[in-house]
């Protein structure tokens, strides 16, 4: 007994009427927390991660959570300790504590990522520059490795 087969349509000819639109094959997202990941791995100390790669990884990144929908107040919990830290180092000298404090800056980053989704490249990207400070210098390229990205961040769309 030989199965029956159904006939072929015509070529681009549908077989059914959808409501859903084709699908279009949507441009691949940008690989800069990747990018900028590999750069800073091999590093020892922050430092190592000159200003100006910095701020050009900070043009694209910025904008890309953006459009991520990422907003300034999903990480601002983050951004007090950063200011915490910073005020720290003001009157004193790069201490145990003050790295133990720069260490702890990676829970909260985690804790903003379960809560939001869109921090998720953020962490990955800010841990692994977390994992390279080491000295007062470090924690400054840290910081204004931050202030870059929300910088570029906020300027997207003028806001």
């Amino acid at each position: 007994m030989t199965q029956a087969t159904s006939p072929k349509p015509w070529p681009g000819k549908p077989t059914k009427k959808s409501s859903h639109p084709p699908q279009v094959a949507q441009p691949q997202k940008s690989n800069i927390d990747k990018i900028i990941t590999d750069v800073i791995k091999p590093l020892d100390n922050l430092t190592d991660y000159g200003v100006r790669q910095l701020v050009e990884h900070a043009k694209i990144f910025g904008p890309e959570l953006r459009e991520q929908d990422l907003k300034a107040r999903q990480i601002r919990k983050f951004l007090d300790a950063i200011n915490q830290i910073k005020i720290k180092l003001a009157v004193s000298n790069f201490s145990e504590e003050i790295e133990n404090d720069v260490i702890l800056l990676k829970p909260k980053l985690a804790y903003a990522t379960a809560k939001q989704e869109s921090v998720t490249k953020l962490n990955a990207v800010l841990s692994i520059a977390i994992d390279r400070v080491h000295n007062k210098d470090d924690f400054e390229r840290l910081v204004q490795m931050i202030e870059s990205i929300i910088a570029y961040h906020k300027a997207r769309d003028g806001n």
